[in-house]
């Protein structure tokens, strides 16, 4: 314990709350600060990454729907937030099934959550059942060590059934301003591209670049094929880098969606298993199995 200090929410702290007003009432909060980084965790949707600020600056991107506790259509409740789970029985938009899957729509069960020398550390079990079928479980840390610039997600997911299973996964990770601003730019190693409509075919050489806002312009989105599992957002005037790095041997594929509408102003980052719409393929975990993913935010600041 550092001598210096008699109560450790001088330096970090872990807060536990439920919203009571609004639509988002009744989702339970983990409020976290590691004393450069603070971030707020969705108990209720699946221990996923609500907001992010690193040194006072908001990074994430949050929709004009908000947080929301309630059961509307897919298009009036879907926040954005700096993480939000897809999967595990789907991704993207495909008929017979909600749009990205039901796993943000999971609550998590909180096996720990500490603040101490060691940083902050919180724990989770998210459930995805269903009587006389699947029952996988996907176990959630989320660590962030004392006055550092990053933020880890480790998840593994189990299958604790008794029979091979079909999953998806995908990380729907959206950066928003001031982080996301007219003249960031994307880098990454990328060996291939492949547009997701022919508006976004039309806009290829802007693809790694972010302009300004445009009333009604709609969006873009491209898969993608990274040499190496990381990619970042530099913004220059801000004097700030998002960098985004992921492990998995399952996560093969790279989304970008990019809208650049006035007031839907976001850049989403999308590590995943599969592609979307016709490219949209199972991986498949077997009974007992157990398979690890992860994936490290981290805020640098930069001259």
């Amino acid at each position: 314990m550092n001598k210096k200090i008699s109560n450790y929410c001088q330096i970090a702290s872990v807060s536990r709350y439920t919203i009571t007003e609004g639509r988002a009432k009744g989702i339970d909060v983990i409020d976290c600060n590691n004393g450069k980084m603070r971030f707020t965790l969705n108990v209720t949707h699946a221990l996923d990454i609500m907001q992010v600020w690193h040194e006072g600056v908001n990074i994430s991107y949050v929709s004009k729907n908000g947080f929301t506790n309630r059961n509307y259509p897919f298009m009036k409740r879907f926040e954005g937030g700096m993480l939000y789970s897809c999967g595990l029985d789907s991704v993207g938009d495909r008929d017979g099934f909600e749009p990205h899957g039901s796993l943000h729509y999971t609550e998590a069960e909180i096996i720990s959550a500490n603040c101490n020398d060691d940083g902050i550390y919180i724990c989770a079990a998210i459930r995805c059942t269903e009587l006389f079928g699947r029952n996988l479980v996907l176990y959630r840390c989320v660590e962030s060590a004392l006055g550092s610039n990053n933020i880890t997600v480790k998840d593994t997911l189990v299958n604790d059934g008794h029979r091979d299973e079909d999953y998806a996964l995908l990380y729907h990770v959206n950066v928003g301003y001031p982080m996301l601003d007219e003249g960031s730019e994307i880098v990454a190693d990328i060996s291939s591209i492949k547009p997701r409509t022919e508006w976004a075919a039309k806009d290829m050489d802007n693809m790694l670049k972010i302009g300004a806002p445009i009333d009604n312009e709609e969006e873009r989105c491209y898969f993608l094929k990274l040499n190496k599992k990381e990619i970042s957002l530099v913004n220059k005037t801000l004097g700030k880098e998002f960098a985004l790095s992921y492990c998995g041997d399952a996560l093969d594929n790279f989304v970008e969606w990019k809208s650049m509408a006035s007031g839907e102003y976001v850049l989403g980052l999308e590590p995943s298993t599969t592609e979307l719409d016709e490219g949209f393929k199972y991986k498949t975990i077997k009974s007992g199995e157990s398979l690890n993913f992860s994936l490290v935010i981290a805020i640098n600041n930069i001259q």
